[in-house]
C-alpha cells in the first residue's frame, strides 16, 4: 500500500506540473463540445448572481476568494467546488448570469481552492464536465487569454484524475470522475491517453457497482439516479463523437433503467429508501430518457432486494434485503422490511427519508424513521462513529406468491438477534383492487419484549380518531381507515424529509400488549384476509421455549368518508 501510494503521488504531482504538451499544441477551444443535459433552476441561478449558492440545503454567500470559507457544510463544499450550479446560471440566461460565471470560473483559474475535497476524483469529474458541458455559455465569447487558461486548467484536471484512477474508494462518484475523464478526451481528441485511460477503468468501475438485476450495490434509490445520470452522460458524448460505447456501460443503462422506474411512486418521485429524496420527476423522467428508449418496468429485484407489487393503481414498495456491504454503506438505513404505500398519485405510507445536516442524517437512519417494527427502542442495524454499519442483519427471508392479483409477501430478519435473541416476522397482503392492504408483525423470541409498529404518513395525509376505534387517513380526495388488533393504536408526530427541509407529518403508532401472543392452533389468516396461497410457508406453529408476539393490522379504502 505504500508503494501504490507513492506512485500515486508521483503521478499527482507530475499531473499539476505546468502543460509541456510533448508536441502537441493546445487547443484553442473543445474540438469536440460537450453538451450539458440538465435543466438548471433558475431560481437558485438568480440567487447566485446575487452573490449566494443554494445547494444541499444550506445557502452561502460565495464569490472571489471564497473557496475555502470554513463556513462551509462539507456537502456544500462538495457542491460548490464541483461546478455543477453552473447550469442554475445558464438557466438564467442573461448577460449579467453568463458575466458571474465567467467571473467565478476565472477566480478559481487563478486561485483553485485549497481544500483537499477539491482533488477528490469525483469533484475533478464533476468540475471538469461542468466546465466544458457550458463552455459555450460562459467562455466562448470571452477573451483569449481566458479561453486558454481554461483549456490548459481542463488538460491538467484531466491528467489529474488519470493520475488517481484507480479511486481507493469506489461508489457512483467514481462515475462522475470517469465522466469528467472521458469529457476531456472528447474535448481533445489529440490527447489519445484519456480515452485509453477511461477503456482501462470503466469496466471494472460499472462491474463493480452494478448487481446483476441492475440495482446499484448501495441499495438506494437516489444514489441509483446519480449513477444512472452519470452513464446517461457518458453514453451522450460516446454518440456526439461517434465512438462505440463500451459494452459493461451499455449494459448497466439497460439494466439499471427498468429499477429506477419500479422504485417511483405514481407522483414521479423516488421511493425513500437507504438516504433518498424524491427528487424532481422532470428530472428522472429526463434520465431515464437519456438513458434508453424503453420503458420496461422492473418486476424482480432480488440482487437488489427490494419487493414491488402492483394492485390495480396501487403501489406497494418494500425493501427484502441486507443493507449494503462494507465500502458502500455509509448511506444504508436500518429500514429493513419497511415498505412505502401510495395509491395514484398520492403517497400514503412512507419512510421518514434520508437527513441534510449530520444530526439529521443519523436520526433518520434509525429504525424507528421506517414503517417498520422497532423492537426496545433499538434499531435493526446499528452504524459506527465512522458512519458504516457496524451490525445488521445477517439473513433476511422472502417468499412473495401472486394469486388472481392479489399479493402475498412473508417477511423475516434476524436483525435482532444479537441484541434481543429475537426474530422478526412480517406478512403482507394486497388486494387484487388495491384497496386492501392488509399486515402481520410477529415477533418471535426467548422472551416477551417491548415492540412499537410505526407506519410514518406523507405530510399531505391527515388522520384523526373515529368513534370505533379506527383511525381515519385522508389525502387528497382519497379516504382509508386503519385498524389494529393486538395493541394500542395511537397517532403521533413524526418528521418527513423527503425534500431538501424536513416537514412536519404524522405516524399512525401500534403499542403492542405484551400478553398479546400469536395463537399457535389458528390458521395465522389476517382477519378477512383470502387463504394463503398453496404452498408458501405460514408462521403457525411456536417452537418450544420460544414466546410469539404479534399485531395484525388493516388498512382499508373507503368509497365514502363516514364519521363513525
Amino acid at each position: 500500500m505504500p508503494l501504490k501510494r507513492l506512485t500515486r503521488g508521483a503521478r499527482l504531482s507530475l499531473a499539476r506540473l505546468s502543460l509541456f504538451g510533448g508536441g502537441r499544441r493546445l487547443p484553442a477551444a473543445p474540438v469536440h463540445h460537450v453538451r450539458d443535459l440538465w435543466p438548471g433552476n433558475p431560481a437558485a441561478g438568480a440567487l447566485l448572481v446575487r452573490g449566494s449558492l443554494t445547494w444541499a440545503g444550506y445557502t452561502h454567500p460565495v464569490g472571489p476568494g471564497l473557496w475555502d470559507s470554513p463556513a462551509f457544510e462539507p456537502a456544500f463544499r462538495e457542491g460548490l467546488l464541483g461546478f455543477r450550479w453552473l447550469r442554475d446560471l445558464r438557466a438564467v440566461g442573461t448577460d449579467a448570469a453568463r458575466l458571474k460565471a465567467r467571473a467565478l470560473v476565472d477566480d478559481w483559474l487563478h486561485h483553485p481552492a485549497q481544500d483537499p475535497l477539491a482533488l477528490e476524483c469525483g469533484v475533478i469529474g464533476a468540475r471538469v464536465a461542468a466546465w466544458l458541458g457550458h463552455y459555450d455559455f460562459f467562455a466562448a465569447s470571452a477573451s483569449d487569454a481566458f479561453r486558454q487558461r481554461l483549456m490548459a486548467r481542463i488538460l491538467v484536471e484531466g491528467r489529474t484524475i488519470a493520475a488517481l484512477m484507480p479511486p481507493e474508494t469506489q461508489g457512483w462518484q467514481t462515475l462522475a470522475a470517469l465522466k469528467g475523464l472521458l469529457a476531456v478526451a472528447v474535448a481533445m481528441p489529440e490527447y489519445t491517453g484519456f480515452l485509453a485511460r477511461y477503456r482501462r477503468y470503466i469496466d471494472a468501475a460499472v462491474e463493480g457497482q452494478i448487481l446483476p438485476d441492475g440495482w446499484h450495490v448501495e441499495r438506494s434509490p437516489e444514489v441509483q439516479l446519480r449513477a444512472l445520470r452519470e452513464l446517461a452522460e457518458m453514453r451522450a458524448m460516446m454518440q456526439a463523437v461517434q465512438h462505440a460505447l463500451p459494452h459493461s456501460v451499455a449494459l448497466a443503462l439497460d439494466k439499471m433503467s427498468p429499477v429506477l422506474r419500479a422504485m417511483r411512486h405514481g407522483d414521479g418521485g423516488l421511493a425513500l429508501f437507504n438516504g433518498s429524496h424524491e427528487r424532481s420527476a422532470t428530472l428522472i423522467e429526463m434520465v431515464l430518457s437519456q438513458a434508453t428508449r424503453t420503458r420496461v418496468v422492473a418486476s424482480s429485484m432480488p440482487d437488489g432486494g427490494f419487493v414491488r407489487m402492483q394492485a390495480a393503481r396501487t403501489l406497494l414498495l418494500v425493501d427484502a434485503g441486507i443493507p449494503a456491504p462494507p465500502d458502500h454503506d455509509h448511506n444504508a438505513h436500518a429500514g429493513t422490511l419497511s415498505f412505502e404505500f401510495s395509491c395514484a398519485r398520492q403517497r400514503l405510507i412512507v419512510n421518514c427519508g434520508g437527513g441534510v445536516l449530520p444530526a439529521w442524517k443519523e436520526a433518520l437512519r434509525q429504525t424507528a424513521a421506517h414503517s417498520v417494527v422497532v423492537v426496545e427502542d433499538m434499531s435493526s442495524s446499528e452504524f459506527g462513529d465512522d458512519g458504516t454499519v457496524r451490525r445488521k442483519p445477517t439473513h433476511v427471508g422472502v417468499e412473495h406468491a401472486v394469486a388472481e392479483g392479489a399479493h402475498w409477501l412473508n417477511l423475516s430478519h434476524d436483525g435482532y438477534h444479537a441484541s434481543a435473541g429475537a426474530t422478526y416476522y412480517r406478512r403482507l397482503y394486497l388486494g387484487a383492487d388495491g384497496e386492501t392492504l392488509r399486515g402481520e408483525e410477529m415477533l418471535e423470541g426467548e422472551r416477551e419484549l417491548a415492540f412499537v409498529l410505526r407506519l410514518h404518513l406523507h405530510p399531505s395525509v391527515t388522520a384523526v380518531d373515529a368513534l370505533d376505534g379506527s383511525i381515519l387517513l385522508t389525502g387528497g380526495e382519497q379516504h382509508w381507515r386503519f385498524r389494529a388488533m393486538g395493541g394500542t393504536v395511537g397517532i403521533e408526530e413524526s418528521v418527513y424529509s423527503g425534500g431538501q427541509v424536513p416537514r412536519p407529518t404524522l405516524q399512525l403508532v401500534v403499542r403492542v400488549d405484551p400478553a398479546a401472543r400469536a395463537d399457535a392452533t389458528g390458521s395465522g389468516a389476517l382477519p378477512g384476509q383470502p387463504p394463503v396461497p398453496q404452498g408458501s410457508t405460514t408462521m403457525d406453529d411456536v417452537p418450544p421455549g420460544r414466546v410469539r408476539q404479534v399485531v395484525r393490522w388493516a388498512l382499508q379504502r373507503e368509497k365514502l368518508l363516514l364519521l363513525a
